[in-house]
C-alpha cells in the first residue's frame, strides 16, 4: 500500500513536468479537495483537471523533486522542492510538503500544499538587530 501510494504521487508531479493530465482520475477521487500553499482551492477531480490543464497554458513545471515521504494511517506527508516559469516571467523556485489523505480505494480524497521560501538568510548574523533583506515576499 504504501509503494502505491508513493508511485500515485510520482506520477503526479510527473504528469506537471510533461503538462499531460490523462490520469488525474485514477489519481483523485472524484470529490478530492486540492488546496494550494497560497490560498486557491479545487473541489473535484474535474476541477482540478481543470486548473491543471489551464496553469498549464501560462506556467511551466521545471523541476519537482522528492525528498522524502512520512506514512500514517491514510495519510502521507511528503517533502518537495519545487521550480517553475510562468509565461514571460523569471522562473521561481520553493520548498513545499504536502499533506494527502488517501480514500479506500488509493485515490487522494484531500491535498494541501504548505510552502516555504527557498532563499533563506539569517537576520541575526551581523548582531542582535534583525537585518531583513529588502526581496519580494512569495505568495505562500
Amino acid at each position: 500500500m504504501i509503494e502505491k501510494r508513493e508511485e500515485t504521487i510520482r506520477k503526479w508531479f510527473h504528469m506537471w513536468l510533461t503538462k499531460n493530465s490523462s490520469v488525474i482520475n485514477e489519481i483523485f477521487a472524484d470529490s478530492a479537495v486540492y488546496t494550494e500553499s497560497w490560498g486557491p482551492e479545487y473541489h473535484g477531480a474535474e476541477k482540478i483537471k481543470l486548473w491543471f490543464d489551464e496553469w498549464n497554458t501560462r506556467g511551466s513545471v521545471m523541476q519537482w523533486d522528492i525528498h522524502q515521504f512520512f506514512h500514517k494511517e491514510n495519510q502521507t506527508v511528503v517533502q518537495w522542492y519545487f521550480r517553475y516559469q510562468m509565461c514571460g516571467e523569471e522562473a521561481n523556485a520553493f520548498d513545499g510538503m504536502s499533506l494527502i489523505t488517501w480514500d479506500s480505494d488509493g485515490r487522494i480524497i484531500s491535498l494541501q500544499e504548505f510552502g516555504c521560501n527557498a532563499h533563506r538568510y539569517d537576520p541575526y548574523a551581523s548582531g542582535s538587530q534583525p537585518q531583513f533583506e529588502a526581496t519580494e515576499t512569495l505568495w505562500f
